[in-house]
């Protein structure tokens, strides 16, 4: 069976030329991510379309996936550059007045509008929550610290409040500038750096619609506040799907409370028929060792069981010394957890009802796939690939096939878990022969024979959106129409 938990992989320095994106794709990356805090749009503009000329070499539907960059909650620079010790006990202040590059052992720069966040008895975690410090003495341009936690600190590291409430705006100028380049490149998913609210999600599309782009938008849920009981449904309900960016959300809630918040969002987001991204330090041991920790395998596998979409490798092929190694190792971990029963039965939405016809197929033939004997496929004919989505919402080890003509929909279903993405051109086919077309292509990937069961769903009329309103069961080798 295919392997049905997606691979995110994003581009770098080491992996860019179209060598090592072959190689990337061949091990199993599904879906390629731009990570635009880094390079020009010059660069991401080439890589996209490195992606997409070596995917149809290779006949196989790549994504790629534009992460903005955010906002910048950072210290300034130290003078030369150079790299300061802070001492359990010592004080430190971040002070707005300070020259950005000018930076010392005893204080540097900080913006205004974040010392505005900042308030008297405050814990700020620094450099990924490697520094910790207690805030004892605010004027109206700094704050003086106690060094709770030590450590070596260099110039523009990240700054987090324990608990948020730093409230940069989600989408700076050089992300609005970004989101045309995204547009123009084509891309398939566009994600968002430090999502607050849905406000931040409808600002986003309504850029990406000027920009004549209709790309699925991604909420990185890093905030403290984005994952409150006020926010997260809303977030959830207007994006496209949600990553759980594990760095800063970790920083800012405290380790200890991840791993249920992790659970929680993936199941929210399943139950939203959304997609849904796990990110972080997945393999991170592998940027410089070609076989992954004990820990890793189990945290990749965890997320698998918990029902993510995709998993996500950062500098581990961006930067690292073994990319290709990394996917696929992460493809072995994932094929090894998928084979738990966990990860092959689903009671969702079991006792709701539906207000959709297309919804009510896409369930109703992920049952019957999980309960017929001798079905070994599911094809899906989908002109935006909602339906395949709604499918793979399901868990179950059957593969689905999410045959589609128009352009960018294979690419787009290539990150929903369970989903195939099979490009199907219909334009010339009586409709009596569609049917017949679409078991034959499964031949084509070795997926069926004959006497195997295979379920069709499909609309009436081929390539409408939103008119899935047919579900077939045919067997393979008979006459099918």
């Amino acid at each position: 069976m295919p392997r049905r938990t997606k691979i995110l992989a994003t581009l770098g320095p080491g992996s860019s030329d179209d060598y090592s994106i072959r190689e990337l794709i061949i091990a199993g990356v599904n879906v390629f991510r731009l990570n635009f805090s880094h390079g020009s749009a010059e660069e991401h503009t080439q890589r996209a379309q490195a992606i997409r000329s070596i995917g149809n070499q290779l006949k196989t539907p790549v994504g790629i996936l534009c992460d903005m960059q955010g906002p910048k909650i950072r210290i300034g620079s130290f003078a030369d550059d150079k790299r300061i010790q802070l001492n359990e006990g010592s004080t430190f202040t971040l002070d707005s007045q300070l020259n950005s590059e000018l930076g010392n052992e005893d204080s540097v720069f900080i913006a205004q509008e974040l010392l505005e966040d900042i308030e008297q008895t405050d814990i700020l975690l620094l450099d990924d929550g490697r520094l910790t410090l207690q805030v004892s003495v605010k004027t109206d341009h700094s704050v003086s610290c106690t060094v709770v936690q030590g450590g070596v600190l260099s110039s523009k590291k990240g700054v987090n409040k324990f608990g948020g409430g730093l409230s940069a705006n989600a989408l700076t100028e050089k992300d609005k500038a970004d989101i045309k380049t995204a547009a123009a490149l084509n891309t398939d998913y566009l994600a968002i750096s430090f999502v607050q609210s849905a406000t931040d999600i409808e600002e986003t599309r309504s850029l990406l619609t000027a920009a004549g782009s209709d790309a699925h938008i991604i909420a990185k849920v890093e905030r403290a506040e984005a994952i409150t009981e006020e926010l997260l449904p809303g977030i959830i309900e207007s994006a496209d799907g949600v990553m759980v960016a594990r760095g800063d959300l970790g920083v800012e809630i405290g380790d200890a409370n991840l791993v249920a918040v992790q659970k929680q969002l993936i199941e929210a987001a399943n139950a939203a028929n959304k997609v849904v991204i796990t990110a972080t330090q997945m393999m991170e041991s592998m940027i410089s060792a070609p076989t992954p920790t004990r820990a890793e395998v189990f945290d990749v596998a965890n997320a698998v069981l918990d029902g993510t979409d995709a998993v996500m490798l950062s500098a581990e092929t961006a930067v690292g010394q073994y990319p290709v190694e990394t996917v696929k190792a992460m493809a072995r971990v994932i094929e090894g957890a998928e084979k738990h029963p966990l990860a092959q039965r689903s009671k969702h939405r079991m006792h709701q009802t539906f207000q959709r016809i297309d919804e009510s197929l896409a369930l109703s033939a992920m049952y019957v796939a999980n309960h017929l004997q001798g079905v070994k496929a599911v094809i899906c004919m989908t002109e935006t690939g909602f339906t395949p989505l709604l499918m793979s919402r399901i868990t179950s080890s059957l593969p689905i096939y999410a045959m589609a003509q128009k352009l960018g929909t294979c690419e787009i279903t290539a990150l929903y878990k369970g989903v195939v993405p099979v490009p199907f051109d219909t334009s010339n086919l009586d409709p009596s022969e569609v049917n017949h077309c679409a078991v034959e292509k499964l031949r084509e990937y070795d997926a069926v024979t004959d006497g195997d069961l295979v379920l069709i769903t499909k609309g009436d009329f081929v390539n409408v959106h939103g008119g899935t309103n047919t579900l077939k069961i045919v067997r393979v080798g008979d006459t099918i129409r």
